[in-house]
């Protein structure tokens, strides 16, 4: 009989799910006062994914009072600097102290030094042990897209030209793709110019799209406008219908009567949910700058202009909506459904948002800013894992690693200044736009996993910290410790499987990248919460959050190269991100697995198995988790 393998019991991953606003009232929220956004415990979500599992007997990660773990394993004081936040929402500690979920949490690793890094390092070696490899463990599967065929929203944008409300459709987009709905922008101005090229092709003569074109005192033009309208909505109501989840209707819909039309139409569609999205801009000199990227992005319209002869045509076409202009009122629109955003985040007023998704998306919005940040990206310095080619568990950093902790604080100062990574959601509006949120906010956050390779790499930084559980690498399960080369022999199926869709297999008793990008939600909430943070954590998990940032496939996904020793700096812009890669020499393995020529090989190890080809069944000894060594 084949000896049991260790157990895996291990409390699950908690967090609440985010409340849904009650349908019969309109909800209002302040950025400066309503919102704290400085605050991780702001998150709500709803989530059963199961924490890395762990060896019977004391946590890793605690100091229970009833066992003294030796020194050789734990340095006994937390890192300084460390976030101490065991009363937080976002951390769940079991009976032995170990957070099971979310933020915050003190760590018993100190590694303030090379000489206690050091200490750290010196594991006890792994001993063979011989399981039957599918002993008590179903096998990894491959987990299928969910169902949201009965999720069908219509997103009508309303507001004046130039303030943000492609931006809002970009951003949403972006977001529910990541999260997997089927999502797609219909611009009317973009159906408009692809009308009246065609028209230009055929007859030789060009539209006049000027100003006087959007003048409500010009008839002809107003009804094609309204026409181009009612034919984009179509066309998203006709994708709707074909599978689409959330369809975005970006136009100005700037009167009562525009969305009354839009109201009825949607009436009639049985499943279809209508909610509207106004943006508002108070600020003249972020209007100007909109003006400003809106000529210079090469906008159509103003193909062979002057530049300030454009600007000044499109100020005229502002003007014309102004004189027209019937902003959301939460009286006269009382039975509407509708978020309503003053500045980008500043001030959200919320009215009749009923159910998960609608909730989701009001939810997010209230979340957003436009103050200028950038997001820094790193893998921990190289680990004793990484040399040995294993994947998973909880090792130390290399001495490279080390070399790469010691030298991270310099690059941060060299690359980004003397300005610090700020985290002010607390700072009014008006004082970020005048760029004096440094000297508001005079402090540095770094974000970590719970895994003692990313606490190391940031204990010489001396700024605050912050743990995430969220933030911990892809769990592998039964194959936690083992090379690919171990997986491919003791584990043949599951090897090809995934080679085979790597995005949606799950490891046996462990995770998938979908369920990585599941349980990451609150970290991207958090991330568009926040200005200028740090991040350092693993190679999986940050292809999620690239991913995410980069609007990239799941196809794509799980093969980017995120090299150790690397820092990516993503500076998000109107329509999508600006990267750039800091690289220090410090040697260190390649871990990036191309993609394999061809991934459909799981029907061959199948057929092998049919014909009495069978792995082994003793399991290596680079397989076993040093903490379950004994």
């Amino acid at each position: 009989m084949p000896s049991s393998p260790p157990s895996h019991a291990s409390p699950p991953f908690s967090a609440t799910r985010s409340p849904t606003l009650s349908p019969s009232s309109s909800t209002s929220i302040s950025r400066s006062t309503s919102l704290n956004r400085n605050h991780p415990g702001a998150i709500n979500r709803s989530s059963s994914i199961g924490s890395r599992p762990r060896p019977p007997g004391p946590s890793p990660f605690s100091l229970p009072s009833a066992i003294s773990p030796t020194p050789e394993r734990y340095a006994s004081d937390p890192l300084p600097g460390w976030a101490s936040r065991d009363n937080s929402p976002m951390v769940s500690p079991n009976q032995e102290g170990a957070a099971t979920g979310g933020a915050g949490g003190t760590w018993p690793y100190s590694t303030a030094n090379s000489s206690q890094s050091s200490v750290v390092s010196n594991i006890t070696s792994a001993t063979q042990r011989t399981i039957d490899p599918t002993f008590g463990m179903s096998a990894g599967n491959t987990i299928e897209k969910p169902d949201y065929s009965e999720a069908k929203i219509v997103v009508a944008m309303v507001g004046l030209p130039a303030r943000g409300k492609s931006y809002l459709s970009n951003k949403l987009m972006r977001y529910l793709l990541w999260l997997e709905y089927e999502v797609k922008v219909f611009n009317v101005g973009q159906l408009r110019r692809k009308k009246y090229r065609k028209m230009a092709e055929s007859t030789g003569e060009k539209a006049d799209q000027s100003a006087n074109f959007f003048d409500a005192n010009n008839a002809d033009a107003s009804k094609e406008r309204e026409a181009m309208a009612a034919e984009c909505l179509e066309d998203l109501i006709s994708w709707l219908k074909a599978g689409g989840n959330v369809g975005i209707h970006d136009a100005t819909n700037t009167t009562r009567k525009r969305r009354q039309a839009l109201v009825d139409r949607i009436k009639r569609e049985p499943g279809l949910t209508l909610l509207f999205i106004e943006s508002i801009c108070t600020d003249p000199a972020t209007i100007e700058a909109n003006i400003a990227v809106k000529v210079a992005s090469g906008d159509p319209d103003y193909d062979g202009q002057d530049k300030i002869q454009a600007e000044a045509d499109f100020r005229a076409r502002i003007r014309h909506y102004e004189d027209k202009y019937e902003p959301l009122d939460e009286t006269l629109d009382k039975e509407v459904t509708f978020c309503k955003m003053v500045n980008v985040g500043q001030h959200v007023t919320c009215n009749r948002i009923d159910g998960y998704l609608q909730s989701r998306i009001a939810f997010y919005l209230m979340n957003l800013h436009l103050t200028p940040r950038s997001i820094f990206f790193t893998r921990h310095g190289e680990s004793q894992y990484n040399v040995d080619g294993q994947i998973g568990g909880d090792a130390p950093l290399s001495k490279q690693g080390e070399q790469y902790m010691r030298a991270l604080p310099s690059l941060i100062k060299e690359k980004f200044g003397d300005r610090p990574l700020t985290v002010s959601g607390s700072i009014p509006f008006h004082l970020r736009l005048e760029g004096t949120e440094t000297e508001a906010v005079p402090h540095v956050q770094v974000w970590t996993s719970t895994l003692r390779r990313t606490i190391q790499t940031a204990s010489l930084l001396p700024y605050e910290k912050l743990t995430w559980k969220s933030l911990d690498e892809l769990d592998a399960g039964v194959c936690d410790g083992m090379t690919y080369e171990e997986i491919e022999e003791y584990y043949p199926e599951d090897y090809a499987a995934r080679d085979d869709d790597k995005f949606n297999y799950r490891y046996r008793g462990g995770e998938s990248y979908r369920d990585v990008v599941i349980r990451l939600e609150p970290v991207i909430i958090e991330l568009e919460r926040q200005e200028n943070i740090l991040v350092v954590c693993h190679q999986a998990v940050l292809r999620c959050l690239y991913a995410y940032f980069h609007n990239l496939s799941q196809e794509e996904l799980p093969y980017l190269k995120i090299p150790l020793h690397t820092v990516i700096k993503l500076t998000p812009k109107a329509y999508g991100c600006l990267e750039e890669r800091f690289e220090l020499p410090i040697e260190a393995v390649d871990t990036n697995r191309v993609r394999p020529p061809t991934a459909k090989v799981l029907e061959a190890v199948k057929r092998d198995r049919n014909e009495g080809v069978s792995p082994s069944t003793t399991r290596p000894p680079s397989a076993i988790p040093p903490e379950w060594s004994t």
